[in-house]
């Protein structure tokens, strides 16, 4: 890897939204696509349940937005909500142009009659699937569409360090011009210059002991934007996943959601079905209402999971609709036609994140972020199951058209300093690191997790303070490494949950807490402005925005 690397557009993630905006761009700029890993380590690779969409005629736009808004606890966008499901079905054929095999039933005439199926939050069958391993059909899809195109350099095993603007630079204006960025096989330290940037690095579930996400969500994209001078907003809305698969040689295995929509039941130990007690709608609930409910009772009971049952469905139904989860499971000794399948919350999803308008655009002028690493405002306080697939969709194909629109503007391009290393050292100390990296996910599960309270967030923003000392230590005074650069970017993660979920008094969607059980009446988002927010901002903030 050269000492500088040059391109039109530099995306920093190998997720859903990252690979459709790179297809997007390719055919009018250069792209760089970085992976921290390979292209399949993204969180879309493991996403099992599917992408929701308006597909039927029994269904509706207006339907599929109320279900939204409903599930959102009052904190959605709606502009945002409308952007994303009109331009859903869009997205969905694009998806099924560029050769993803999605479920369904051939047609005498050669159509497809798609299988949709259902989910908790959605009053309809909306959700167009691959069987129940959808993200694994459209990593391997877009990736091979990827690595096709010639306007595509794909860079794996490549972490981005820091975002790099004119404002770092000691430079005016307020824009983006690239990352430094560490190759994690040779320790390298590049330049990655672009006349664009778009943040596609997933979310930061990998802050919490447990989460159904992969090693590479360690919120990167979050904390160098915030770091460059970005707002981030609702990062105190964390959903926890109800069902992963609770076994001691399963790492994060997550139960789909499906399960549950095809009438999958919840149940204690002694086989009790407990969901009706919570909620009408039982177990096509939203996921906080779900995910509090097995929390309250396995807290109540003293026990270490409760049990998911689909054993009352056809055996075939249920290897055709599950062949994943059914031969995940077989493999560990359960067998889920005969057996119940013990399931535990966990972090899955960030709902907050890096603010940004309909087309991608962060504070920063070029710079944008899309998918999980983005706050659109189409969550609000709980994500509906499916939408952040189609999320990563409708707004990395705006923020490509929009990138499309300035390609031929004339930026000026300064020198930017190569990475200094000359006043560091290696360490000798690494076994802080790791330490560190236990610590904050521990205490983040205990403190910041499913039910909070003043007292333990305060106990864990006193800890994060530590750590932040810590690692600020580490990282002048040593050469970097990965598991610095992530743990760095995890605790600063962490402390922006911890400040978000401070600031609301009240109980709402995905954060509740004990001090404050009910909900107010007056309805804002948590807006955090960084302290070296740029003078100017590149987009207004919404008239729902309570910046703080």
């Amino acid at each position: 890897m050269t000492p500088t690397q040059q391109h039109d557009v530099l995306i920093i993630g190998s997720g859903a939204a990252g690979l459709t905006a790179a297809l997007n761009l390719a055919g009018h700029s250069k792209v760089a696509v970085l992976s921290k890993a390979d292209l399949t380590s993204a969180s879309t690779f493991y996403a099992q349940g599917g992408v929701a969409a308006v597909l039927d005629q029994a269904d509706s736009i207006d339907a599929h937005i109320y279900d939204t808004l409903k599930a959102g606890a009052g904190l959605c966008h709606v502009d945002a909500v409308r952007f994303t499901v009109e331009n859903g079905p869009s997205s969905i054929q694009w998806l099924i142009d560029e050769g993803v095999n999605f479920t369904g039933e051939t047609r005498p005439d050669g159509s497809i009659d798609y299988h949709l199926t259902q989910e908790g939050g959605h009053s309809q069958r909306r959700i167009i699937h691959a069987a129940d391993a959808t993200g694994h059909a459209i990593s391997k899809t877009l990736i091979d569409c990827v690595k096709e195109h010639e306007n595509i350099e794909i860079f794996p095993h490549k972490l981005a360090v820091d975002l790099i603007t004119l404002n770092k630079l000691g430079l005016p204006g307020n824009r983006c011009l690239g990352a430094y960025v560490l190759d994690t096989k040779t320790g390298k330290i590049a330049i990655f210059k672009a006349r664009f940037v778009i943040l596609a690095t997933g979310g930061a579930s990998k802050v919490y002991l447990y989460t159904s996400n992969p090693d590479t969500s360690t919120g990167d994209g979050i904390a160098m934007a915030w770091r460059a001078g970005c707002r981030v907003a609702n990062l105190e809305f964390n959903q926890f996943h109800p069902t992963c698969l609770y076994h001691p040689d399963a790492k994060s295995f997550l139960i789909t959601e499906a399960i549950r929509g095809e009438g999958g039941i919840l149940r204690l130990p002694n086989g009790e079905a407990f969901m009706s007690k919570f909620d009408p709608r039982a177990e096509l609930a939203p996921r906080d209402i779900v995910a509090r409910a097995i929390d309250h009772e396995m807290k109540r009971l003293g026990t270490d999971c409760v049990y998911l049952d689909i054993t009352h469905k056809p055996s075939d139904f249920v290897i055709r609709h599950f062949p994943t989860v059914y031969e995940q499971c077989l493999e560990l000794g359960i067998n889920i036609t005969t057996q119940a399948i013990p399931v535990v919350p966990a972090a899955h999803y960030t709902c907050g994140g890096v603010s940004v308008d309909l087309d991608g655009q962060t504070d920063i002028g070029n710079l944008y972020a899309v998918g999980e690493t983005a706050f659109t405002g189409l969550h609000g306080a709980n994500r509906m199951a499916s939408n952040s697939l189609l999320e990563c969709f409708v707004f990395a194909r705006s923020a490509s058209q929009k990138i499309i629109k300035h390609l031929h503007q004339d930026f000026p391009n300064p020198e930017i300093p190569l990475w200094d290393e000359s006043q560091v050292t290696d360490s000798d100390e690494d076994v802080i690191i790791s330490h560190n990296w236990d610590e904050v996910r521990r205490f983040m599960w205990d403190y910041v997790g499913i039910v909070r309270t003043n007292k333990r967030l305060l106990r864990a923003q006193h800890r994060i303070e530590l750590l932040q000392k810590e690692i600020s230590e580490f990282y002048q005074n040593y050469k970097i490494s990965s598991d610095l650069i992530e743990l760095r970017n995890l605790v600063l993660a962490a402390d922006l949950i911890v400040q978000s979920a401070l600031k609301r008094k009240e109980s709402r969607g995905l954060h509740f807490s004990l001090d404050y059980p009910e909900a107010k009446s007056v309805i804002m988002n948590t807006v955090i402005t960084p302290p070296n927010a740029p003078p100017f901002s590149a987009r207004k903030p919404r008239k729902s925005d309570l910046v703080i």
